[in-house]
C-alpha cells in the first residue's frame, strides 16, 4: 500500500527504469531508501515539486572506501537521467542520489530497478533479490530489528509507511543548522540541543534542553542530532537513522538537505 506521506524501503514512484540512478562506483542500481511527500512549507523547488526520493549505496557495497573504475563511472554518468536528479558523494567516495518528484510522478506507478551495467563486477547487492526491507532486517542489529512490527517479506515492493507529526516545541524550526564555532555562513540563530551546567564543558555538566527531549530521531528540519559534527545546511533537510531505508552509516545517522542537495553522514 502506498504511504500517503512517506514510504521507506520498497520502490520509488513515478519514474521509468531508465531514470532509476545507477551507482557510478559499481554499475548496479542505487538502493531506494525512502520517498517523502513534503509538507507545503517544505516545497522549496516550486508548488509542483511535492516529493523527494533518496537513493543510496547498498550496505553490502559500502565497506572501507569506494573503488574507482573510470570506465564504469564514465558509462553511468553518460546515460540519460531524470531531469531533476542530483548526485552526491560521501567522504568515502560512495555515491548517493536524490530525485525531486512532481505530483504526477509521486502519484504514479512504482518503478522497476534497471539491469546493472554489463561492466559491473561487484557482488550483486542483497536488496535486488529480497528487497531493501528484508535485506536490512537480515543484517540488522537487535535494536534496529525492533523497529519492525513483524519480519518484512522478501519482496522488492515491501515498504513501510511513515507519518509526520509536528514537534510540539522546537526553537530551531525554520533555522539552518550550524555550529557557532565553525560556521562559514552568517548566523541563523540556531541553538544546540544541549548545554553545559555553568558553561563548563565536561561529561558531568552535559545536559539536554527540556525542549529537545521528545524530539524524534527521524525528522524534517528543526533541531539536528548528528552523531558527530553539525553539518551546515539550509532549514530544508531531513535527518534520518540507518533503519529509515536501510543503510550502513557505521551505527550513525545522516542528513539530506533537499534544497541545496547536500548530503552528510557520520558513524556513531
Amino acid at each position: 500500500m502506498r504511504a500517503t506521506t512517506a514510504g521507506v524501503y520498497g520502490l520509488p514512484p513515478g519514474i521509468t527504469s531508465e531514470q532509476w540512478p545507477l551507482d557510478p562506483v559499481t554499475g548496479y542500481p542505487l538502493m531506494h531508501g525512502f520517498t517523502l511527500l513534503l509538507p507545503d512549507d517544505y516545497r522549496v523547488h516550486g508548488e509542483d515539486i511535492v516529493a523527494v526520493s533518496f537513493f543510496a549505496t547498498a550496505p553490502d557495497h559500502n565497506d572501507g572506501g569506494a573503488p574507482d573504475d573510470p570506465e564504469i563511472r564514465e558509462t553511468v554518468l553518460a546515460l540519460p537521467s531524470h531531469p531533476r536528479l542530483s548526485r552526491m558523494t560521501d567522504i568515502l567516495d560512495y555515491e548517493y542520489a536524490a530525485l525531486l518528484l512532481t505530483k504526477a510522478e509521486y502519484d504514479g506507478a512504482f518503478a522497476t530497478p534497471p539491469a546493472p551495467l554489463a561492466l559491473a563486477t561487484a557482488d550483486r547487492p542483497r536488496w535486488l533479490d529480497v528487497g531493501g526491507a528484508c535485506a536490512f532486517f537480515e543484517a540488522a542489529a537487535p535494536y534496529a530489528r525492533k523497529m519492525f512490527a513483524a519480519p518484512p517479506r522478501a519482496d522488492l515492493a515491501e515498504t513501510r509507511a511513515i507519518a509526520l507529526t509536528p514537534r510540539a516545541s522546537d526553537p530551531n524550526a525554520g533555522k539552518g543548522p550550524q555550529d557557532e564555532h565553525v560556521r562559514q555562513n552568517p548566523p541563523t540563530g540556531y541553538q544546540p540541543y544541549y548545554y553545559y551546567v555553568g558553561g563548563v564543558p565536561s561529561r558531568d555538566n552535559f545536559r539536554l534542553h527540556d525542549w529537545s527531549k521528545d524530539h524524534a530521531h527521524n525528522h524534517l528540519g528543526g533541531t539536528m542530532r548528528p552523531c558527530q559534527a553539525v553539518p551546515e545546511m539550509s532549514p530544508f533537510y531531513i535527518e534520518f537513522e540507518e533503519y529509515f531505508g536501510g543503510y550502513n552509516f557505521g551505527g550513525g545517522n545522516a542528513q539530506l538537505d533537499f534544497k541545496e542537495m547536500k548530503f552528510d553522514w557520520a558513524c556513531g
